[in-house]
Order: C-alpha cells, then sequence, then structure tokens
C-alpha cells in the first residue's frame, strides 16, 4: 500500500485530480461576461462589501483582513481597463479584526464600519472615518471577551445619523447614535429559528427604508424581517413568495418598492404594500467561484461584489 502513494501512478492521479478545478475555474475566468463588470487589481484577496461614492467617482471595499480601499472610477472609463484599489484606513489597534459591512453617511461626509473578531467571535464594532481625510471619528465597541459571542456583520443608517448593526452570531441589531454613543439592542424571539444549523450564519445584510423602518435577512434561513423603528422596534416576518432567499447576503433598495438581495444567486424582489410581504421576480447567477456578499447602486444599476480575488483582477 505504501509502495502506491511513492508511486509515479499516484502523483500522476493526483495531478489529474487538482486539475479538474483548476481548468473548471479557469474556464470560468475566461468566459466573456453577459454583464458589464468593473475589474480592478486589489491589494488583497478578499473583499466583503463595496459601495459607490458618486460625489468622488470611487468604488469603497472594505477588507476581511481589515481595513478599508479605494478604486476610483475615470469619467471615461474603458470597459477594458482594469483599475486600481487605493488602500485608505488600516487601524493598527483593530489588527487581527476583519472590516465587514460598510454604508456611506452622506449628510454626515462619512464612512460607517462593521468590524469583527471574524475566528473567535470575541469582539465587534463600528467606526466610522471622514471621507475626505480618513481621519477615524469614533470606535464603538459592540461587544468584547466578557460577552457572549457575536459577529458585528452589516451597517446600515438613518438620516439622523442613527446607526444598525446586524450580529450575524447571536441574532440582534446593535443601535449606536450619531456621535458614536450605544443607544440600544433591538431583539426578537422571531430572529432566531429553531433548526441549530440554520443559526450558524444568521442576521445579516440590512437596510434602511425612506418611510422609517429596517429590512434585514437571516442569511441561513432566508427569512427577511421587517423592523419598525418607529413603533417601538416592532418585528414581523415577511411572507415572501416566488422563491427562496436562503443564504442571502447584503442588502440594496433599488426603489421603495425594489430590493436587491445579493448571493449566489442575487435575487431581485419586490413589494406592493410597504414590506409586509414580498415577491422574488427575478434572479442572477455570476461567478459563483468568486462568492456574490453585497450590492451596490451605480448610475441606477446594481453592481454586485465579489469576496474572491484569486490574486487575478
Amino acid at each position: 500500500m505504501a509502495s502506491f502513494f511513492c508511486s509515479a501512478k499516484f502523483f500522476f492521479l493526483l495531478f489529474l485530480i487538482s486539475a479538474v478545478p483548476i481548468a473548471y475555474l479557469i474556464s470560468l475566468e475566461s468566459a466573456t461576461p453577459t454583464t458589464h463588470v468593473y475589474r480592478y487589481h486589489s491589494t488583497g484577496w478578499f473583499r466583503e462589501c463595496t459601495q459607490w461614492d458618486p460625489p468622488n467617482r470611487r468604488f469603497l471595499v472594505s477588507f476581511l483582513e481589515g481595513g478599508v480601499g479605494q478604486i476610483p472610477v475615470p469619467d471615461h472609463h474603458s470597459p477594458e481597463a482594469v483599475l486600481e484599489e487605493v488602500p485608505v484606513v488600516k487601524d493598527a489597534d483593530l489588527a487581527g479584526n476583519a472590516s465587514l459591512g460598510i454604508v456611506i453617511d452622506r449628510p454626515r461626509n462619512r464612512l460607517l464600519v462593521a468590524t469583527a473578531d471574524v475566528f473567535g467571535n470575541r469582539y465587534g464594532a463600528l467606526a466610522a472615518y471622514d471621507l475626505t481625510s480618513w481621519d477615524r471619528l469614533f470606535l464603538t465597541q459592540l461587544s468584547g471577551p466578557g460577552d457572549e459571542k457575536s459577529f458585528a456583520d452589516d451597517v446600515t443608517v438613518d438620516p439622523e445619523g442613527n446607526a444598525y448593526v446586524t450580529d450575524a452570531k447571536a441574532n440582534k441589531i446593535w443601535k449606536v447614535g450619531a456621535k458614536g454613543e450605544f443607544l440600544s439592542t433591538i431583539k426578537s424571539p422571531l430572529f432566531t429559528p429553531k433548526e441549530w444549523y440554520k443559526n450558524l450564519v444568521g442576521l445579516n445584510g440590512i437596510v434602511y427604508h425612506p418611510n422609517g423602518y429596517l429590512i434585514v435577512i437571516h442569511t441561513f434561513s432566508g427569512n427577511l424581517f421587517k423592523v419598525d423603528v418607529g413603533k417601538g422596534d416592532e418585528v414581523k416576518l415577511l411572507e415572501v413568495v416566488g422563491g427562496s432567499l436562503s443564504f442571502g447576503d447584503g442588502l440594496e433598495l433599488l426603489s421603495p418598492t425594489k430590493l436587491v438581495v445579493a448571493g449566489n444567486p442575487t435575487r431581485l424582489v419586490e413589494s406592493s404594500d410597504e414590506w409586509e410581504t414580498a415577491t422574488v421576480v427575478g434572479t442572477f447567477k455570476g461567478p459563483g467561484h468568486r462568492l456574490t456578499t453585497a450590492a451596490t447602486l451605480k448610475d441606477g444599476k446594481v453592481y454586485l461584489n465579489h469576496m474572491f480575488g484569486f490574486g487575478v483582477p
């Protein structure tokens, strides 16, 4: 038996096994995209979230290894040109923590960033950075070693500057004030499915609706919730028809009645009754091997962020 594992046949078999997925990935990467794509050279391998910043003509991206980068887009960008990512945030005191969901707070000219300890689930925070100087405006710790395990995942902001951060581990939402002060925690038994395996990744993508409530998705169950922050944080489970939202990740409002649920596949969801119910009206399957994690709007079009770079644009 040992002689086989040291033989030329074994190494040839190992080569064939490893060559199949490599060849498959090459075929996927060399295929012509069916939609418009922005390609860029990254300074790392994992990018969790993307936001388009119109006044500054740039994409902002969060680093799973911690930090934030910008990808400037020229006015007359050629589709064949490869853009360049430039790191703008790298905090030494947050080393070892991932930068995850991000949202632009335009009235206050700042970027809000959810930060978490990916492997230990023992630290979570919300940071705010000035969009011009990139100075850190505040860092609010949401969880620490003495607390229950948690995972600060995504963030949204309301018109007053209050931030709402999802906890993908303990299924709750932290509320942080405009100046970085911790305000409250939104909890509900509806957030936690009975099946343990559906809670491996819980509350994730979140958006603030212009009519005054939150929409949030539970990734592994696919449950979509409406949280009315104007009615005592009332939580409702939406009835969704037309397809499942399982493994949904980041959320982006396309309009007051249309929601993009980024994932694999990404789904377009519509509601005509203030998000009491919703319908899946479309799906999009992009390069699944790159793992879609977030969506952003640019010039009225939806662009999807992919986590894995594989060392190529």
